[in-house]
């Protein structure tokens, strides 16, 4: 199976008062069909692994492939419609817009991909109703709860049928209950032609996953955890 993205040599370092290496000459290859989990403490370059593989940020150094071709960060509009059209982003927080109704917060992300309003809409009712809320769809984000929110964030990464969901403790601020009922419905967006990268805390739901990364001094081991029969 060929690698869909590959990472060669990562670094990235931030200035403030000092210099911070968070990543330093990290590589991985990542397959469609698979999801991968990652862990480590707080502050172990999780969120800044996630958002470099999404292109919001980019390396110090080092080359981010996909399907085979190098990312060039200078060209932003070019990398902002591949983003659009190619990966899913969940947060923690669900990074909803308060004044648009559920709906409205799903279709907006297939706009930005270049689609008609029409279609866009089409296909936010088809995204709400994946993840259980075809009749919550003209309520605002403050009308729903953790869990429904973190389901219309489910549905607007959905909307642009990406090969890649990247998901930053899509679970973090929830009850146990909602955290497997929201874990276990983006565990079933995995397909052949898709990845799942997540990161989170609880190894429970890691070991769910089909490798999962250890971030240890700016750098990732991984090792393979789900049985296989």
């Amino acid at each position: 199976m060929n690698n869909f993205l590959e990472l060669n040599n990562i670094r990235k370092s931030f200035t403030t008062e000092k210099n911070v290496n968070v990543l330093r000459g990290l590589s991985k290859n990542f397959k469609l069909g698979k999801i991968y989990a990652i862990m480590g403490p707080s502050g172990s370059g999780k969120s800044t692994l996630l958002n470099l593989i999404s292109l919001i940020d980019r390396p110090s150094s080092g080359s981010i492939k996909y399907q085979n071709k190098i990312i060039d960060f200078d060209k932003n509009k070019k990398n902002d419609l591949f983003r659009a059209n190619n990966i899913g982003i969940i947060y923690q927080q669900d990074n909803l817009l308060t004044d648009f109704t559920a709906f409205e917060n799903v279709y907006l992300a297939n706009l930005a991909a270049g689609n008609t309003k029409v279609g866009a809409q089409n296909k936010a009712e088809k995204s709400l109703k994946i993840v259980g809320l075809s009749n919550r769809m003209d309520h605002y984000p403050n009308e729903l709860s953790g869990g429904e929110k973190q389901r219309v964030s489910i549905a607007r990464a959905l909307i642009n049928e990406p090969k890649i969901i990247l998901a930053d403790e899509p679970t973090g601020s929830l009850d146990k209950k909602t955290s497997e009922q929201i874990f276990e419905l983006l565990k079933k967006q995995l397909n052949p032609r898709r990845i799942i990268i997540f990161a989170t805390h609880n190894r429970f739901f890691a070991e769910k996953s089909d490798y999962l990364l250890e971030m240890t001094d700016g750098n990732i081991k991984s090792k393979n955890v789900r049985v296989k029969i």
